[in-house]
């Protein structure tokens, strides 16, 4: 028996969709990547209608003529039907952002101090204007975390969501680590490869992941938080001591940040150095890599891994957002519309601290130490975590370095009782 087409038979496709006409706000690293894919994959339904940059003298890629030197031109170009705002300045481009949907408009964002800085008043811009903001590339590169958090898990309770949210610094201890350097030479090598800006201080002092980490709370538990609120500790004072250190224990030193669901629905957030062991799916992350380790209630424990910088990862993420935006997606914002969680820094954190400073032992408070070795200068123990938001800027004035272990325990706790829980 055979099967044949009739002869009558006719096959019609809908004709496509005209393209997506973009108007691309920056030409850096991000905005280069995504032009690169777009040129690079034609036919994806979407065009670079116009692209916007600050200064007309600096030399780029394309010609002069190919860029508009005042953003607000884009704004009012009713030929672009999506607008992709990609710069470094937090400010500026809460500005452009913020216009954009008050006009209405769909837009895409990598720009993660921006959105951290400003989330509550950009959730309520769309809600009032009917506008769609989206921003996958803010949030670890090319790792799909917060469409994941907010469609995939928008119902699920989450007992926490942390990992590697800043590439530079994980460059930076993966050399030190695999090289017995120190932190300065480490750190000329991530910037010599393009991983580290100039200026490192966001990534290497934590507020990059930080910024990351205030995001993914809204998504992941519905709390909106502003950065003052939130631990940061970065490496900019490790040293091969440091790394020997967690070596010894066969850990490695991670700059992690950590979303804990604690007991009687309170939140908390931290961004520091931690030792995490071979138990860990973070711990085999290394180089420029991001990790993220998601434990759900009931799906249990979810773990992304993929490239966290760069122009072709980043753009890759933004190239999601559009193809979202063409489908009308827009981020639902679940756990916003649920019920609260409280947010608590009345928490006492055991701590690895490396210091000759001994005011900064006295300012700290420790109230429970575990091990003391005076001829290398540390110190472990529990210190009330209010304690080291109080004091952080004073910590990275005086050269300390301050690595936590997992541990945390309620403020209140008498010192001879067990930590509650290590929380990576």
């Amino acid at each position: 028996m055979s099967l044949a087409l009739s002869t009558n038979a006719t096959i019609s496709a809908a004709s496509p969709a005209p393209a997506l006409r973009i108007g691309l706000i920056g030409f850096g690293c991000v905005g280069q990547g995504l032009y690169a894919i777009l040129q690079q994959v034609p036919g994806l339904g979407f065009e670079v209608g116009r692209i916007a940059v600050k200064s007309p003298d600096k030399p780029r890629s394309l010609p002069k003529e190919a860029f508009s030197f005042q953003a607000d031109e884009l704004l009012h170009d009713p030929a672009l039907d999506v607008l992709v705002e990609v710069i470094d300045d937090a400010e500026e481009a809460f500005r452009l952002v913020s216009t954009a949907l008050r006009q209405g408009r769909r837009v895409v964002t990598a720009n993660k101090a921006m959105v951290a800085q400003h989330l509550p008043e950009l959730v309520a811009l769309q809600h009032e204007y009917g506008g769609t903001l989206l921003y996958e590339a803010a949030v670890c590169g090319s790792i799909p975390i917060i469409r994941t958090l907010d469609a995939y898990f928008g119902q699920e309770p989450l007992r926490s969501v942390s990992g590697i949210f800043n590439g530079s610094s994980n460059y930076v201890l993966t050399r030190m680590g695999q090289d017995g350097s120190e932190y300065a030479p480490a750190l000329a090598e991530a910037q010599l490869k393009g991983f580290a800006e100039t200026d490192p201080t966001l990534d290497m002092a934590a507020f990059d992941p930080r910024s990351k980490a205030i995001i993914l709370a809204a998504h992941a538990y519905g709390v909106l938080l502003q950065p003052d609120q939130v631990l940061n500790l970065g490496i900019e004072n490790v040293s091969a001591t440091d790394i020997a250190y967690a070596a010894i224990a066969n850990q490695k030193i991670k700059v992690v940040a950590g979303l804990y669901l604690l007991p009687d629905n309170q939140l908390t957030v931290l961004v520091t150095p931690q030792f995490v062991d071979q138990s860990s799916p973070l711990y085999a992350v290394d180089d420029e890599f991001n990790g993220v380790v998601i434990e759900a209630e009931f799906a249990g424990t979810q773990f992304l891994r993929g490239r966290g910088a760069g122009g072709h990862p980043t753009g890759s993420a933004v190239l999601a957002d559009l193809a979202a935006l063409r489908g009308n997606f827009h981020y639902a914002y679940p756990k916003l519309a649920a019920a609260q969680l409280g947010y608590t820094t009345d928490l006492e954190i055991e701590i690895y601290l490396r210091t000759d400073d001994e005011l900064i032992l006295d300012q700290l408070g420790f109230t429970d130490i575990t091990e003391e070795a005076d001829e290398d200068g540390y110190i472990v123990g529990f210190v009330p975590l209010d304690a080291l938001l109080q004091h952080r800027d004073r910590l990275r004035q005086a050269g300390a370095f301050v690595a936590r272990t997992g541990n945390v325990r309620p403020a209140t706790q008498p010192a001879d009782t067990l930590a509650l829980a290590e929380v990576e």
